[in-house]
């Protein structure tokens, strides 16, 4: 009988600390006002898929290294966002050409023509102004030029009203007035190489 009322309590003990451990971890969410899209390999049921790439979860991340169809293909947030803070941490092959798109005003055609901004991953872009750091045909990468292949990265992107600060690992590499477009989608590209994408979260402002 006491072996049965200390497995029980044992047992009582240890859903009280998953629940607890669920409760803060909502709490903390709340508290910080962070949204997760991305979280190792859960996320895809956040976005739409547009294109041909094969989206997938591998090895702790979402993932596309090739597509049926030519041209750039997308993941799009189902959530469109104003004002916000965006952290990710990404993996790029050396010839990757991908990027990060946000405040895309349509869902359904996601580039910077319709108007959405691209934090761009492209170290060998042919017009280097406009590569890995930049904000493509916005501003260019100030400084050194940087390389993201091989590696984890991490992107920070503050977007406030016009003023658009992008961070690549800790360095800003862009920053600029600019008012295109002031709420949107935040958007995935895959156009080559592979990407790995194995956190992604917004905190609206």
């Amino acid at each position: 009988m006491k072996r049965l009322i200390g497995i029980v309590a044992v047992s009582v003990a240890a859903a009280l600390t998953v629940f607890g451990c669920a409760q803060m971890s909502s709490m903390y969410n709340s508290v910080t006002g962070w949204t997760t899209l991305i979280d190792g390999e859960t996320g895809l049921d956040n976005f739409n898929r547009i294109g041909g790439a094969n989206w997938r979860a591998e090895d702790g991340a979402i993932v596309a290294d090739k597509s049926t169809t030519k041209g750039a293909s997308v993941l799009v947030s189902k959530q469109s966002f104003k004002d916000f803070e965006l952290v990710a941490e990404f993996w790029a092959g050396e010839d990757t050409n991908s990027g990060i798109y946000f405040r895309a005003p349509d869902p359904n055609n996601v580039n910077t023509a319709s108007g959405a901004y691209e934090a761009q991953i492209w170290d060998k872009n042919p017009n280097a102004k406009y590569s890995t750091g930049s904000l493509v045909n916005v501003a260019a990468v100030s400084g050194a030029i940087y390389k993201a292949g091989g590696r984890w990265n991490v992107y920070e992107i503050h977007a406030k009203g016009p003023q658009l600060t992008v961070k690549l690992n800790g360095v800003v590499t862009a920053n600029v007035q600019h008012s295109k477009s002031l709420e949107g989608r935040i958007a995935l590209q895959f156009n080559s190489g592979p990407i790995k994408f194995r956190k992604l979260m917004v905190k609206p402002l």
